[in-house]
């Protein structure tokens, strides 16, 4: 069992930055791959970003390409999300979520381990 915790949500005018993290603890997490979803009210859940134990990254949503870094620390059983540039349409909750593996495509992932989420607003 992975327990996930999020941090570092927040209120942000539009170009702003923040950074979220995630803390894990039960299983070891630098086994599992990991990730960033969001969902914004009336909308689909979405992944944003993947990472394999490694800190390779696996995948970017292509709206936040070049504004928004996944990267983890498996010494200190973390995950991180840097999000520059922040846009109104980046306003979400943000989960974190891990798994044993992840599936191609990488849309279809359904990570068994999430946290609690943490909420983003961005206002122009």
């Amino acid at each position: 069992q992975v327990h996930l915790v999020e941090s570092g949500g927040g209120l942000v005018q539009a170009g702003g930055s923040l950074r979220l993290s995630c803390a894990a603890s039960g299983r070891t997490f630098s086994n599992l791959v990991s990730g960033w979803f969001r969902q914004a009210p009336g909308k689909e859940r979405e992944l944003v970003a993947a990472i394999g134990w490694s800190a390779t990254t696996t995948y970017v949503l292509n709206s936040v390409k070049g504004r928004f870094t996944i990267s983890r620390d498996n010494a200190k059983n973390t995950m991180y999300l840097q999000m520059n540039s922040l846009e109104p349409e980046d306003t979400a909750i943000y989960y974190c979520a891990a798994h044993t593996s992840i599936p191609l495509p990488y849309n279809t992932w359904k990570p068994d381990y999430w946290g609690q989420g943490t909420q983003v607003t961005v206002f122009s």
